[in-house]
């Protein structure tokens, strides 16, 4: 325990409370199998970040395989029992813009899941690892040409259309083969899910998907989504499979979920009756949220599947039809907690903030904020700068009985903006040489990664059964040279 553990900062935001231990992994932030050795230090599955870090170097991506596994096989095995008496079980695609390399994707398909894509190189990195077209889908936007016929060359068990143009597109490429495209046509239901403006994909004023509100197309009185399902229904080259939606990512409240299953039950049941035909799926999407902070409270896959279930029973009752198989798209909710970034701490500084006085009218006062820069930052972790994201961090390299300090992990990008954690209570004792863990990163980090400033991209290790291997490889400044074509022969 901390001597100054109660003693929270003014400069804290309110949800952050000091924790009783500085040294104890919180839950459910960290994956199973991470833990903590006697001298403090972290472990994942018995190997020491130290040793990592020796092996491997830092920044570094610390995956741990079997909760990788164990969590695929969770959303699995949980959304087959809740939908086995409604549409015997359902599809689920791991959504591989979360984070996609080739053994990751053969986890996949070796623990019966599906695999979600949303561009050529995605689909390359399935085709590397074997996984068989039928189970693949394709996304996008902006499909180009070439990512439509390479769907079609690996006889895609979907793609997922986006919009009218592209719809026509589909069709004439798969008539020009003598083939038919099987397609899903992706919705926005008008759900304006409760997460970052950004990552909320079910509204009307945004990219994605065919609107079904109103009378914004050529052929009046018709949605989008409508006329789309007219068009697909008269093209040779389509396979009309179904309907999809996707709300929006890092969704905790079961509500928008709920509202866009009804919406899109409602539409299909619509088009059967008015077209005469039957389209056999619905996919709800993903988006479910995980625990980045100790504030967080994810839900587990058995209680979203049983909420899920309890909407299509009702609803397809109520309409009296068919339940359409069902799919979901688990990323983040798989292979986010998996995950932490291991860095290791250099320059600090600590300067004084200005904060409001108390009740009593005193005049502001001055606090100090820690400032503890890492060997990587927005190059490895963009999403708080894209999206205010937060994140936690413990000290990972050994045991600490120092008091609590508010502290702010940045990177050594020349950005301001360059934050790994915007605050962390850490032992005040930290310094240069220390290694730092931030959990919850793997989602959207590696998958996100650049090269700004030029700094090569982080290795990413999988630890399984007392083991570490690379998975993919960290990048070398022969790496970053290597496409550098300004000086021949150098």
């Amino acid at each position: 325990m901390n001597a100054a553990a109660d003693h929270a900062s003014p400069l804290a935001p309110d949800w952050l409370a000091v924790p009783a231990d500085l040294n104890a992994l919180q839950e459910p932030m960290w994956a199973s199998g991470v833990g903590k050795n006697d001298a403090g230090e972290v472990t994942v599955d018995g190997i020491s970040v130290s040793e990592l870090k020796e092996q491997f170097g830092t920044p570094l991506f610390v995956m741990s395989e079997s909760d990788f596994r164990s969590r695929a096989r969770a959303f699995k095995d949980a959304f087959d029992a809740a939908f086995d008496d409604i549409c015997g079980g359902v599809d689920v695609y791991y959504a591989g813009k979360s984070f996609l390399c080739t053994a990751v994707a053969s986890w996949v398909a070796e623990e019966g899941l599906r695999l979600d894509t949303c561009s050529g190189g995605e689909l390359a990195v399935a085709a590397r690892a074997g996984v068989d077209g039928s189970n693949l889908g394709l996304h996008g936007n902006n499909k180009s040409d070439a990512e439509i016929n390479r769907a079609l060359d690996m006889k895609l068990g979907r793609i997922v259309v986006d919009s009218l143009d592209e719809l026509e597109r589909v069709a004439k490429i798969a008539s020009s083969r003598g083939e038919v495209a099987k397609v899903m046509l992706r919705l926005t239901p008008g759900v304006h899910a409760h997460t970052h403006e950004f990552i909320a994909t079910a509204h009307e004023d945004q990219k994605f998907g065919l609107s079904m509100a109103g009378d914004s197309t050529e052929e009046a009185g018709l949605s989008a989504a409508e006329e789309a399902v007219a068009a697909a229904t008269s093209y040779a080259g389509i396979e009309l499979l179904g309907l999809h939606c996707h709300i929006g990512s890092q969704i905790f409240e079961a509500d928008g979920f709920a509202v866009a299953a009804e919406k899109l039950l409602g539409f299909l049941a619509a088009m059967q009756s008015k077209y005469s035909i039957v389209m056999p799926e619905l996919d709800l999407g993903g988006g479910y949220g995980i625990a980045y902070t100790p504030v967080d409270t994810p839900r587990p896959p058995a209680e979203i599947a049983q909420a899920m279930a309890a909407v299509v029973r009702s609803k397809c009752a109520e309409l009296n039809i068919t339940p359409p198989r069902i799919s979901i798209e688990p990323g983040r909710a798989i292979v986010g907690s998996t995950t932490f970034t291991l860095y290791e701490v250099g320059t600090l500084k600590t300067v004084r903030v200005d904060a409001p006085g108390g009740d009593d009218g005193q005049e502001n006062v001055t606090y100090p904020r820690r400032y503890v820069s890492v060997d990587g930052g927005m190059s490895d972790n963009a999403r708080p700068v894209l999206y205010d994201a937060d994140y936690s961090a413990i000290l990972a390299s050994r045991g600490s009985s120092a008091a609590p300090q508010l502290s702010r992990v940045v990177g050594k990008h020349c950005e301001s903006g360059d934050i790994v954690v915007r605050d962390v209570y850490l032992p005040a004792d930290v310094a240069a040489g220390d290694l730092l863990a931030v959990p919850g990163t793997g989602a959207y980090c590696w998958a996100l990664s650049s090269n700004y400033n030029y700094l090569a991209r982080p290795g990413v290790v999988a630890v399984r059964d007392g083991a570490a291997r690379l998975i993919v490889r960290g990048e070398t400044e022969e790496d970053l040279l290597n496409r550098d074509m300004g000086v021949a022969n150098v």
